[in-house]
């Protein structure tokens, strides 16, 4: 299996810098504890629930940008050719994780052959 080489345009600095005020330890126990709270029943499930706003993505396009078909497209995504028709023809909406994922294909097209080696 191949090294997974990760590149980024920031420098070893601003990475650093990122997270240098992050306190990963508090995160965890405050959801630990949010979630002990709602199994009590003393927190409602709005209480924990973090909407997060999702990339856009146009499944054609980017399919068409890779010169996939949609059974091979699907077969990248793990989903069936019929799902891929279906977001295209605009039936149903992609899922998070989908469209998370194609998100990450769109930005970088080279994930493709690495989910295709499986």
């Amino acid at each position: 299996m191949a090294d997974l080489i990760l590149t980024s345009s920031l420098t070893d600095e601003e990475i650093a810098d990122n997270f240098k005020n992050m306190d990963f330890f508090s995160g965890i126990m405050s959801g630990l504890e949010e979630a002990l709270a709602y199994e009590k029943g003393s927190a409602k499930a709005a209480t924990i629930v973090r909407k997060r706003s999702l990339p856009e993505v146009d499944p054609s396009a980017i399919r068409k940008a890779m010169n996939m078909t949609q059974k091979d497209f699907a077969g990248v995504l793990g989903v069936s050719p019929r799902t891929v028709e279906s977001w295209e023809s605009g039936r149903s909406t992609p899922t998070p994780t989908a469209r998370n994922l194609m998100f990450l294909i769109h930005r970088n097209p080279d994930l493709v052959s690495l989910l295709q080696r499986g």
